[in-house]
């Protein structure tokens, strides 16, 4: 009985952290998760290729564990692997990704169907109690899952806008050498700025998607005490809008065609990498292997 799931990568608009609303844009960037399920095991095995991180094995398993019990099958383990082009620990929505895409191979492996708010619901609920997120992060796994711009409130875990990008944007990211996990975030440093994540989800809302991105790249900024030059410069050389992804330290940048080299060019003596994608609009899958 074996699966496999592919989920994609997403920016952040607005952070959910402040309010318990958020919203972001999935990219075209993709993870893979492979599962086997075995009978009369109770271990979960995980290979994350490119990783040897203990939480996101941890992850992984709470991930299998989700669809085994709501399904109701008892006495199965299960051999995962993942691979992914997303670095791990970046903001880039990594733990999404791998919870769709494992939730999903699960489903796949043992040929049964669900709706796609219940995959999406599985993962949230594996990527709590995982440590991995403080609000559920359903805003990410909702992008990451469908494609395309979402905004949720993450407390209700209710969709409350999702629409394609009128344009061909594309998505540079630049990922600087450290790392930045959710988990280890002071929640009270968002949350004095909470006025102002309230007032950037608004702009959401009524449409003004890239004014909402600038002010909350700023605002997470100055939350995790990271530098702005990333968010200034790209928005300098034409870049639609720009933002801190997430908790950082990666910093997002939407662009119509013409301006990702003057992008990519900026952030070229930076440390770190430069990782050019686009929106993406393909919905998360699954396929059973045998």
């Amino acid at each position: 009985m074996r699966g496999k799931g592919v989920a994609f990568g997403a920016v952040s608009v607005v952070n959910a952290i402040a309010t318990g609303k958020g919203a972001a844009i999935g990219t075209e960037l993709k993870t893979e998760a492979e599962v086997e399920l075995v009978e009369k095991s109770d271990r979960i095995d995980v290979e994350i290729i490119g990783s040897d991180n203990e939480e996101d094995k941890i992850l992984a398993r709470y991930a299998v564990k989700e669809v085994l019990e709501y399904l109701e099958y008892e006495g199965y383990g299960a051999r995962v692997v993942t691979r992914s082009e997303v670095p791990i620990g970046k903001g880039l929505k990594s733990s999404s990704m791998a919870s769709n895409s494992i939730v999903l191979a699960t489903v796949a492996a043992l040929k049964m169907n669900l709706d796609d708010l219940d995959i999406i619901n599985l993962g949230v609920n594996a990527s709590l109690k995982a440590g991995v997120t403080i609000t559920g992060a359903f805003d990410d796994a909702c992008a990451s899952y469908f494609g395309g711009l979402i905004l949720t409130n993450n407390t209700e875990r209710r969709i409350e806008k999702r629409e394609a990008l009128a344009g061909d944007y594309q998505v540079v990211l630049y990922v600087p050498p450290e790392k930045a996990f959710t988990r280890d975030v002071d929640k009270v440093k968002f949350q004095k700025f909470g006025s102002l994540f309230e007032a950037a989800y608004s702009l959401a809302i009524k449409g003004l998607y890239w004014d909402a991105m600038i002010l909350n790249g700023l605002l997470s900024s100055a939350a995790m005490g990271f530098n702005t030059k990333p968010v200034l410069s790209a928005l300098l050389t034409g870049a639609t809008s720009v933002g801190l992804s997430g908790t950082g330290p990666s910093t997002a940048a939407i662009c119509l065609p013409d301006k990702v080299w003057a992008v990519t060019s900026a952030w070229s003596n930076l440390p770190g990498e430069v990782i050019c994608t686009k929106v993406n609009y393909e919905k998360a899958k699954s396929v059973p292997l045998d």
